[in-house]
C-alpha cells in the first residue's frame, strides 16, 4: 500500500508538527494519521492503532509503544531512543535513519 492508498482507505488525520508530548493516547485510532515531525516524546501509545501512520521525523523518545499496531507505518528518521517497544513486531515498515539506542 502506498501513502495515497493509505489516506484513501483510512482517511486523513493530520497532526503534522503537533505537540503531543506526554499525551495519553492509549488505544487511540490513529490509522493513516499524518504524524510527521510530531512530538510524541513520553506519550502513551500502548495498544494504539498506528496502521499506515506517517511518522517521518517524529520524536518518539521514551514513548510507550507496547502492543501498538505499527503495520505499514512509515518510519523515517524517528528518534525511538528509550521508547518501550516490548512485544512489538514490525511487519511492512520501512526504516530509514532511526535512532534506536
Amino acid at each position: 500500500m502506498n501513502e495515497e492508498e493509505i489516506k484513501e482507505k483510512f482517511g486523513l488525520k493530520s497532526f503534522y508538527r503537533a505537540n503531543l508530548s506526554v499525551a495519553n493516547l492509549r488505544g487511540a485510532d490513529l490509522r493513516g494519521a499524518d504524524l510527521r515531525k510530531a512530538d510524541l516524546s513520553v506519550a502513551n501509545l500502548s495498544v494504539a492503532n498506528l496502521c499506515g501512520a506517517n511518522l517521518r521525523g517524529a520524536d518518539l523518545r521514551g514513548a510507550d509503544l507496547r502492543k501498538a499496531n505499527l503495520s505499514l507505518a512509515i518510519l523515517c528518521g524517528e528518534d525511538l531512543s528509550v521508547a518501550n517497544l516490548r512485544g512489538q513486531t514490525f511487519v511492512g515498515q520501512t526504516f530509514v535513519r532511526q535512532t534506536l539506542v
